[in-house]
C-alpha cells in the first residue's frame, strides 16, 4: 500500500545542513499496525510526515497504491492526502472557539459535501470514539483523553485508509493513554491501517510490527502479530 524507496531527507539553513533520514526502504501493507520507535531527534516524525505526504523526500520515491507521487503537483498531493490519511498528534490541535462537532467537521470542508452530510459524518465519528454526548461541548470542557478522542474522530471522519499518529498518548496519563491505545487497536481491527510514532515500548508491543529508527536510518524491525 505504502512504499518508500531509498528515501533521504535533508534540512538546510544558511549555516547548517541536517540529514534527517538516509536511504530509507520501508513498506506498510494494508491493514497493518506499525510502531515507529527510536530516540528523540532520530527522524521518526520526519518519516511519518513523508509517509503522510506532508513533506517530500530530497531523494528517493514514495508510492501510494503503486503510484509514485513525486511527479504530482501540490493540489493533487493535497487531495490524495485528504482522502488517504488521517492525522493524530501529541498536541490535540483542536480549535478552542469551535464546538467539538465543528472541530471534527474541518477535514470535510475540502470535499464536495453538503453541510448536512458533513454533520452526519461528524456525528458518526464522535459516536464511534464514545463522545456522542459531547458534540456541543467546547474543547476546554473536556479532559485530555476526551480531547484526544475528538482528535481521533477528526482524523477518521473522512474514512481514511491510513491513520498516522505521532505520540498520540504523549500528553496523557497512563490510564487515558491505555484507552487511546485500545481505540487505535479497535480501529485497526476494523480495517484501518495505523502507523504510530511512540517512545513507549509497552504500547509498541501491542501492535503488529515495530520499526526502529536511529540517526535517520532503519536499524531493525520486529514482527509481533500478523496484520
Amino acid at each position: 500500500m505504502i512504499r518508500l524507496h531509498n528515501v533521504s531527507k535533508t534540512y538546510r539553513t544558511d549555516k547548517v545542513e541536517t540529514l534527517a533520514l538516509k536511504d530509507i526502504d520501508l513498506a506498510v501493507e494494508r491493514g497493518e499496525f506499525v510502531a515507529l520507535m527510536g530516540p528523540s531527534g532520530c527522524g521518526k516524525s520526519t518519516l511519518l510526515n513523508l509517509i503522510g505526504l506532508l513533506d517530500r523526500p530530497g531523494r528517493g520515491s514514495v508510492e501510494i497504491d503503486g503510484a509514485a507521487i513525486g511527479s504530482y503537483g501540490d493540489k493533487t498531493v493535497a487531495r490524495l492526502r485528504n482522502r488517504t490519511f488521517g492525522f493524530v498528534f501529541q498536541s490535540f490541535h483542536l480549535i478552542p472557539d469551535l464546538r467539538v462537532i465543528d472541530n471534527v467537521e474541518l477535514p470535510l470542508l475540502y470535499r464536495s459535501l453538503s453541510g448536512g452530510e458533513r454533520r452526519k459524518l461528524a456525528r458518526e465519528a464522535l459516536t464511534r470514539v464514545g463522545l456522542g454526548a459531547r458534540m456541543d461541548h467546547f474543547p476546554n470542557q473536556l479532559s485530555g483523553g476526551q480531547q484526544q478522542r475528538v482528535a481521533i474522530a477528526r482524523a477518521i471522519v473522512g474514512r481514511p485508509h491510513v491513520l498516522l499518529a505521532d505520540e498520540p498518548t504523549g500528553n496523557l496519563d497512563s490510564k487515558m493513554g491505555a484507552e487511546i491505545m485500545d481505540l487505535l487497536l479497535q480501529l485497526n481491527a476494523e480495517g484501518t491501517t495505523v502507523v504510530m510514532v511512540t517512545h513507549d515500548e509497552q504500547e509498541a508491543r501491542r501492535v503488529g510490527r515495530i520499526v526502529r529508527v536511529f540517526d535517520g536510518q532503519l536499524v531493525g524491525q520486529e514482527q509481533l502479530h500478523a496484520a
